[in-house]
């Protein structure tokens, strides 16, 4: 197993802006994302890791940006620590396996969600208005159905607390209409390219989120790609709509929180280690089934 990484320190690369699961390092025009076994449950950082976590978003990222090359150039420049600064070479030990060197773009402030299959927060709109994101949509749909076609639902990126839904519209006057049909028409070939080559596998990828930057006027794709962390993915073989699905993620660790009647304010409560074990080996299982 992995050496267990909940927070790095090289003072070489300066102070690391750290997001909830990300250390993120500025290199000048790189940077050096370093996903660490963090996990973050109802917008809290908990203080127990979820050990080879890092290293399964990294190498799922890794596999989509060699199997989507050709819808959208993306922002790695490399894994390989000896393509790394000098001085982080001593880190090795940290960094391999969960690190990437990618080029420095221009993020948009804008996430980008295809949904395929009707769950979590769509569902529970779709309960109240017949909508989800403002979209109408079938007024027959049971939990965890199939849309009749994936839908783009964008939100805004929020550096605290929860992303807001916004409609196409109200994208297209952030960033531009150009672009953001541009992102649009880029995030559902991706996810039909994902969803095709999962469901060979016996994985239905539910929803997911993508992340561009522009660099020279250029479109890229940036941070994860298709990972537990921004997907829901559900095995075929147990699919069944009209209920939840199991899924391949952090689910087991929400449904542990939901049961202690916590308040959903930090500081998170410290996690069992059957949830610690069985979370990793989610994990690690849908690592295993997509890059077999």
């Amino acid at each position: 197993m992995d050496k267990t990484v909940i927070r790095t320190e090289m003072p070489e690369a300066g102070i690391p802006a750290r997001g909830k699961v990300r250390d993120i390092y500025d290199l000048g025009d790189h940077l050096l994302l370093v996903a660490t076994d963090r996990v973050s449950a109802f917008d809290t950082v908990l203080p127990d890791a979820i050990p080879e976590k890092g290293r399964v978003l990294t190498e799922l990222s890794l596999y989509w940006f060699r199997e989507t090359g050709d819808i959208v150039k993306n922002h790695l420049v490399s894994t390989a620590i000896r393509d790394f600064p000098a001085v982080l070479h001593k880190y090795a030990d940290t960094l391999s396996g969960r690190s990437m060197l990618v080029r420095k773009v221009k993020p948009l402030p804008v996430e980008c969600i295809v949904r395929g299959y009707i769950s979590g927060s769509a569902w529970k709109e779709y309960c109240s208005t017949k909508s989800v994101c403002g979209i109408p949509v079938n007024k027959l749909m049971r939990q965890s159905s199939a849309f009749s076609e994936p839908i783009f639902t964008p939100s805004t990126k929020a550096q605290d607390g929860h992303d807001l839904n916004i409609s196409f519209a109200e994208m297209s006057s952030l960033i531009g209409a150009d672009l953001a049909s541009r992102v649009r028409d880029i995030s559902l070939k991706l996810y039909f390219r994902a969803s095709e080559k999962a469901l060979k596998k016996g994985i239905i990828i539910a929803d997911t989120k993508f992340e561009f930057g522009l660099l020279d006027g250029q479109t890229i794709l940036i941070d994860e790609v298709l990972t537990p962390d921004s997907s829901r993915f559900w095995s075929l073989a147990n699919y069944a709509p009209g209920r939840a699905q199991d899924s391949f993620d952090k689910q087991i660790v929400r449904d542990y929180l939901d049961g202690l009647g916590w308040d959903k304010n930090p500081p998170g409560p410290v996690l069992p280690a059957d949830v610690i074990i069985r979370t990793s080996e989610r994990y690690r299982e849908i690592l295993s089934v997509l890059t077999a």
